[in-house]
């Protein structure tokens, strides 16, 4: 394997991270990580920053919250009135 370099292991280092790249293109970029200090950090940055979008995803509002967001909703649907705009 040939080392793709930062600046194609940076471009692709989503794709990477994410397992949506070729096999040959996820090896060389796994090279150059393991060569690249930058590049590994990089990665790790992307990481955590996916782990944290996951564990945000999960977290589900307290019930009660949720109805007040819910009727809150509903108030401003039963008041909103159509506003036409003629030019």
């Amino acid at each position: 394997m040939t080392d793709c370099g930062c600046t194609k292991a940076k471009a692709e280092l989503e794709e990477y991270l994410h397992n949506e790249l070729a096999s040959t293109d996820a090896a060389d970029i796994r090279e150059h990580i393991e060569n690249c200090n930058d590049c590994s950090s990089e990665l790790h940055i992307g990481v955590v920053l996916t782990e944290a979008v996951q564990r945000a995803c999960k977290e589900v509002a307290p019930e009660q919250l949720r109805d007040q967001v819910l009727l809150s909703i509903r108030e401003i649907q039963s008041t909103h009135t159509e506003v036409r705009v003629t030019l």
